[in-house]
């Protein structure tokens, strides 16, 4: 027996690849439904070799379904989150809506599948943002080891994090800047995103960061320890899949390179590609369509006693979204419902 599941926004980018991961990992459904807004009523998504056509959320019933799968925006998730919850469906919710909230876990299921059983405070569990999600797999092995003190983070995020618009924006900003006449004048992102980078994702803060920096600082101390000290700069840049991220950790006791490199080797979810040569890491490129998150340039920091740098690239609709959620479905069907 398998489980009824609900994926919420499934005409959206992050939606449709939760079909898709859906239906690779071979998830124990037993019934589907893909859910959009009215005016995406009746648009076809693919589940495997299978064809959908979106039902009305408004007017959906969540009783009797096991899981709903959240790709929508905050707003919605208000709306309509409550009311699933309420009808005996857990919710997965890939929002921000939850993610600070001290009733609802915040899980990535390689660092703290123990907080999968706090879902029946308010049967919500919530997903993290895409840059910690791959951000904390790598640090949670580190840190148990030798306790991580400090993160200096720097993203490198590709505009899928911003939806089709913005994927729209930079393929049609990038093929204006060779046609005369058809350059594309930014609406998506507050400067030009083609052949250029922007330190500002999400909204300023009183403090200087953004919301996207706050977000990497909040969720890393919710889910690996809240004694870490975070700090980031996230900045988006002209890549289309995959966020990448420079990281700089120091830890209480002293963590050799190589030991640090066997270790996240050993990690779940990780691959470590890192050789010392033209081409010995990872680019988003290569990350695209891939589950794991993978590692590069691991060395030592020699300007701190106990210091280590990493690359860490990852899919950010997959590891930083859909993938996620579908892991964390898969664990509150192992450890609680257990129907599959």
């Amino acid at each position: 027996m398998g489980y009824k599941i609900a994926v919420v926004g499934a005409t959206g980018n992050v939606g449709r690849e939760m079909l898709n991961i859906l239906a690779e990992r071979q998830f124990p459904v037993d019934e589907i439904v893909a859910l959009a807004s009215r005016r995406s009523l009746g648009t076809e998504v693919s589940f495997g070799d299978t064809t959908l056509t979106t039902k009305d959320l408004d007017a959906f019933d969540f009783t009797g379904w096991d899981m709903a799968l959240f790709a929508v925006g905050s707003e919605a998730t208000k709306k309509y989150a409550p009311k699933a919850a309420a009808a005996g469906c857990v919710v997965i919710d890939n929002s921000s809506l939850y993610r600070y909230d001290p009733d609802i876990p915040l899980i990535v299921p390689e660092v703290n599948p123990q907080a999968i059983h706090d879902y029946k405070n308010k049967n919500i569990i919530a997903n993290p943002n895409c840059s910690t999600a791959q951000m904390v797999v790598a640090l949670k092995p580190l840190h148990d080891r030798a306790k991580i003190k400090r993160v200096v983070v720097s993203t490198y995020q590709s505009v899928s994090g911003s939806g089709k618009d913005a994927i729209d924006e930079l393929w049609n900003q990038t093929k204006g800047m060779y046609v005369p006449g058809q350059e594309v004048e930014p609406k998506v992102y507050p400067k030009q995103i083609a052949f250029n980078v922007i330190p500002h994702i999400d909204v300023f803060m009183d403090s200087g960061d953004t919301k996207e920096e706050w977000k990497m600082i909040a969720e890393t101390k919710k889910i690996v320890d809240p004694s870490i000290k975070v700090t980031a700069t996230c900045v988006r840049v002209p890549v289309f899949v995959g966020h990448s991220e420079s990281v700089n950790i120091e830890t209480e006791e002293f963590l050799d390179e190589d030991e640090a490199r066997d270790i996240l080797r050993e990690a779940p979810g990780i691959l470590v590609v890192d050789k010392r040569e033209s081409g010995g890491y990872v680019t988003p490129v290569e990350c695209v369509g891939d589950f794991a998150t993978f590692i590069s340039r691991i060395r030592q920091d020699v300007t701190v006693d106990n210091g280590l740098n990493f690359w860490c690239v990852s899919d950010n609709l997959r590891k930083g979204a859909a993938l996620n959620a579908v892991q964390i479905a898969e664990l509150l069907g192992r450890e609680v419902l257990k129907k599959g």
